[in-house]
């Protein structure tokens, strides 16, 4: 056997035996079954996106150089996500979502991605650890096709208004000068890592939020928005596993990398919590998960795999927080995923439970097959057992919360909806 095929079979033993080890803890009782499971998560680790860290971003040092080509999944991360899914295998098939050992039946099992080569890469790694040698494949939307359960408003419908969403955002956040002000620390400390002769280092833009001339975009420019991508660039290269001297040239440690790491959840403070924003970017997800939850012919297990910006937004939704050890909060991490159980109890309830699924920014870098699932409660649903939502009193909410951005009288073919203006990472 090979140093590297050793390697791969410890990773998918010790990631069974740990998640396993975990399940064991869930607040699932005897006289509860879990019937089907939709999860939704963000893609893996990635090279940087072209122009993420504006041209402009002074450093004292060139950037490191990436293997692979821009916003492309690594072959680190692609085995990380091999290794998570070993691990969602062993709990699904611990609660008889799927088999132990065969190959899952297409019917019940449904794995959807975005059309971005990142998420689409993202779901054959995720398979192959998920059911190896299977023959299963990541299902999408032709590659030239904006898939409107992940990008809700690069498209978005008619009744969008933008002037409401920047009313909206403006009321969450307090306003561009707010939210600059909120994280001026960690925008200090971002400084400090590029590290270039004359500061500041960052574009100095105005804040800044406005209505496109035609109503239908957002403009957002200003510090956070210039810095998120820097941010999320220095955390990428500690995930990926460089060395720890080229990770922010050595002045980005993993309380650095947290700290900092606030100014890309700030991002989503914009294009994904607010209000309107937040019933636009996930009513097509929410239509999804009710018709999973609903349909007697849905599959026991879904998921999707999307962007940093859909799973905050459903977090919002759901009402929930969302972090991962490493991680600032509410910053999303790669391979994390906001995961609803439908349970059934003895008496025939329906219940629904939230979860955070999610690996650590060291496990990651490790690339150990290590995951935690942390039980979420619904703010305003957790009158259930373990602080679960009745499944009545869940659809309700979710379209409530949708309702805006719901076709007016549903009169309207949703079919070409789609999602955020603050580009997907």
């Amino acid at each position: 056997m090979t140093i590297h095929h050793w390697l791969r079979f410890a990773l998918t033993f010790a990631g069974a035996y740990l998640l396993a080890v975990q399940v064991s803890a869930q607040p699932v009782s005897s006289d509860e079954k879990i019937e089907r499971v939709v999860m939704l998560m963000r893609h893996g680790v990635r090279s940087p996106i072209a122009d993420e860290v504006p041209l402009d971003t002074k450093t004292g040092a060139p950037w490191p150089a990436w293997s692979v080509p821009p916003e492309t999944i690594t072959n680190h991360g692609a085995d990380v996500l091999k290794a998570l899914g070993t691990t969602d295998r062993t709990w699904l098939s611990a609660i008889g979502i799927l088999p132990t050992k065969a190959c899952p039946d297409p019917a019940t099992m449904v794995v959807w991605t975005n059309t971005a080569p990142r998420t689409i890469a993202t779901g054959q790694a995720y398979l192959q650890g998920l059911a190896p040698g299977c023959a299963l494949k990541a299902g999408h939307l032709p590659d030239d096709q904006i898939d409107p359960l992940f990008e809700p408003t690069r498209a978005p419908p008619p009744w969008f208004d933008a002037q409401r969403a920047v009313a909206s955002i403006n009321a969450y956040t307090g306003g561009m000068s707010v939210l600059v002000q909120r994280h001026a620390a960690a925008l200090g400390r971002l400084e400090h890592v590029l590290a270039c002769d004359t500061r500041p280092c960052s574009p100095q833009r105005a804040p800044r939020l406005a209505a496109t001339a035609d109503n239908r975009g957002l403009v957002f420019e200003g510090p956070v928005r210039d810095a998120s991508g820097t941010a999320q660039v220095l955390m990428l290269e500690y995930l990926e596993g460089f060395p720890l001297k080229e990770v922010g040239w050595g002045r980005a440690n993993p309380a650095t990398l947290k700290a900092v790491g606030e100014v890309h959840a700030a991002l989503f403070d914009v294009f994904s919590r607010p209000p309107y924003m937040m019933a636009f970017q996930t009513e097509p997800t929410a239509r999804r998960i009710i018709d999973d939850f609903s349909r007697p012919d849905a599959p026991a297990f879904d998921m999707l795999i999307g962007h940093d910006t859909n799973v905050a937004a459903l977090a919002a939704l759901l009402g929930v927080a969302v972090e991962a050890p490493g991680f600032a909060l509410n910053d999303p991490s790669p391979g994390g995923a906001l995961v609803l159980a439908l349970i059934r109890d003895a008496h025939g309830r329906a219940f629904v439970r939230v979860y955070y699924r999610s690996q650590t920014a060291d496990d990651i870098r490790a690339m150990r097959a290590h995951a935690t699932w942390k039980p979420l409660a619904m703010k305003a649903c957790k009158e259930g057992p373990n602080q679960m939502c009745p499944l009545p009193k869940f659809i309700t909410l979710l379209k409530a919360r949708t309702a805006e951005a719901s076709a007016p009288h549903s009169a309207v073919d949703h079919a070409n909806d789609d999602e955020p203006h603050g580009a997907p990472s």
